[in-house]
């Protein structure tokens, strides 16, 4: 392919970065519910297809998979790596085996979509950033924090797509971009933590200049209506880094499902991958941080200690849950009282290594009579006993405060709220269904049909398309989940999804699920062995 070949399919690729994430997302979601309804063992093979960019069945007469196209657009020229007329006019197509082909077509989706994502961030700076108006508004430090290192990310994608553009005009056949990945990700990519870590400030400052600043909402309003923000809005454009990055570790993974197993493509993609997932956690991590301590702090503030006082703020200790309850006051036996006799409310902070029991006073503030190691909590869900006793369980502290053992009968406003607590106080408990980590052949799994924003700290944020194995669910509409590409776990209302009913399907998505973290598992296995000797 020569340059002049590639530098029109990058201008004529159509799609900003966020419609080419909405289409390629929304697409993999048609493609599950097209396997999953698939019963008949003739119509599906998942062994050769992948969730997230799996075709339906070509006819034996094509020979070439379908063409799925994630850039069609009206002003976009191509839509997959098939499509070029280099590649139709060579003759390769005839030669190269489907999975071949397939394998290409999640190479050059990799391509094509950091070439959208450097267009999307060329107008975030071009368009929002640079704007003269913006500039007189915006006081310099308020310019930092909203648009961070924006500039060293953009200069690390273009020089990313600059390397991948070299390779694919190396050969009509795509050799590999793992290994490109990989070097960059370890080389350059430390730039999204600093813009990801960031983010929190970032949104704040945002909402408080929309706020403070008619002048800014104006301008910002203003800029959105242009043609060439294709009706985006400003924010959507300012968390395109996390999003990318997010995306990036994704298209690996879709490459890995596709290599042929033990060979030098697999390990290039597993240590890509590897990288990117390292990448990715600092990311999480960096924002989780940012927000933690905020938080830890404006908890400490409220506790006032009935006991001997714990230190609440330490650098590893993070909120897991925190609400109110009903505590039994009498003995069991005292069903005959009214229900307001029978309990009193108390509120639970879980802490990753701490519960702290309070009762609320006057003055939004709490008032701690025990607490107890996280390690050392253990529940039991009570039978069902009558309207009174429902979404009952016992929670037993080993050793609380006193340093002797406690046990309290506690209710919850609903069976979710019940079991959530429960899961969060004793996070080792068995679960209704199995976890991924069990490694067996089924499992019920969902996969998110609407993006869901945590509201708690025990949910989980969904993006589309994610699959998710069921641990629990609930009556009244919550599962508590654990994500394939990266074992999240959280909770989140079952109307987000769709349950995936194929049970084909579902073990292969376990089975490229274990072979993408399968390096993950050697390396706990050598240390497990280390630990043992």
């Amino acid at each position: 392919m020569t340059a002049d070949s590639w530098r029109n399919l990058i201008e004529h690729i159509g799609l900003l970065y966020q419609e080419y994430r909405d289409k390629s997302t929304r697409q993999e979601i048609e493609t599950r519910r097209l396997q999953d309804s698939q019963t008949d063992p003739e119509e599906s093979s998942p062994s050769e297809e992948t969730p997230s960019e799996a075709e339906p069945t070509s006819t034996p007469e094509s020979k070439a998979p379908p063409q799925i196209s994630l850039l069609r657009n009206s002003n976009s020229r191509f839509n997959l790596w098939q499509d070029l007329p280099e590649i139709r006019s060579s003759g390769v197509l005839s030669i190269l085996q489907p999975d071949e082909i397939k394998l290409q077509e999640a190479m050059f989706e990799l391509v094509t979509s950091e070439a959208s994502y450097y267009k999307s961030l060329n107008l975030l700076v071009s368009h929002f950033m640079e704007n003269e108006r913006l500039k007189k508004i915006l006081h310099p430090s308020e310019a930092h924090i909203l648009f961070s290192n924006v500039l060293d990310v953009m200069a690390v994608s273009e020089r990313f797509l600059l390397d991948l553009e070299q390779r694919v005009e190396e050969n009509i056949v795509i050799s590999d971009v793992c290994d490109i990945v990989y070097q960059h990700t370890v080389n350059h990519f430390s730039v999204y933590i600093t813009y990801v870590s960031n983010q929190t400030y970032q949104e704040r400052a945002y909402k408080q200049l929309l706020q403070d600043k008619p002048a800014f909402r104006e301008v910002i309003s203003q800029l959105e209506l242009d043609p060439k923000c294709k009706g985006l809005s400003f924010s959507s454009f300012l968390i395109l880094p996390f999003q990318r990055i997010t995306r990036l570790k994704l298209l690996v993974q879709n490459i890995l499902k596709k290599v042929e197993e033990k060979s030098d493509r697999e390990n290039t993609a597993l240590d890509a991958h590897k990288e990117l997932e390292t990448v990715v956690k600092a990311c999480n991590e960096g924002v989780r941080k940012m927000s933690r301590t905020e938080q830890m702090i404006s908890i400490q503030k409220k506790l006032e200690f009935k006991i001997k006082s714990v230190p609440i703020i330490s650098h590893s200790r993070w909120l897991l849950k925190q609400g109110e309850l009903q505590q039994m006051n009498g003995p069991k036996t005292s069903r005959t009282l009214r229900t307001k006799k029978l309990f009193r409310e108390i509120y639970l902070f879980l802490f990753n290594d701490l519960l702290v029991i309070c009762r609320q006073i006057p003055g939004d503030k709490y008032q701690v009579f025990d607490s107890a190691p996280r390690g050392l909590l253990r529940v039991e869900e009570l039978e069902d006993q009558g309207q009174s006793l429902a979404n009952v369980f016992i929670l037993r502290l080993l050793e609380n405060a006193d340093d002797r053992e406690a046990s309290y009968m506690l209710k919850a406003s609903s069976q979710s709220e019940m079991k959530r607590w429960m899961i969060s106080l004793a996070p080792n408990r068995r679960t209704k269904f199995v976890s991924f980590t069990s490694r067996l052949v089924d499992c019920p799994q969902i996969q998110c049909v609407h993006p869901y924003v945590a509201q708690q700290p025990d949910e989980l944020s969904l993006e589309l398309a994610d699959v998710l194995n069921i641990l629990d669910k609930t009556d009244d509409g919550w599962i508590f989940g654990e994500r394939l590409h990266d074992q999240e776990r959280g909770w989140f209302p079952s109307s987000m999804g769709e349950e995936i009913l194929n049970p084909k399907i579902r073990a292969q998505n376990l089975k490229e699920c274990f072979r993408v973290h399968k390096s993950d598992d050697s390396q706990r296995r050598k240390l497990g062995s280390r630990n043992r000797q």
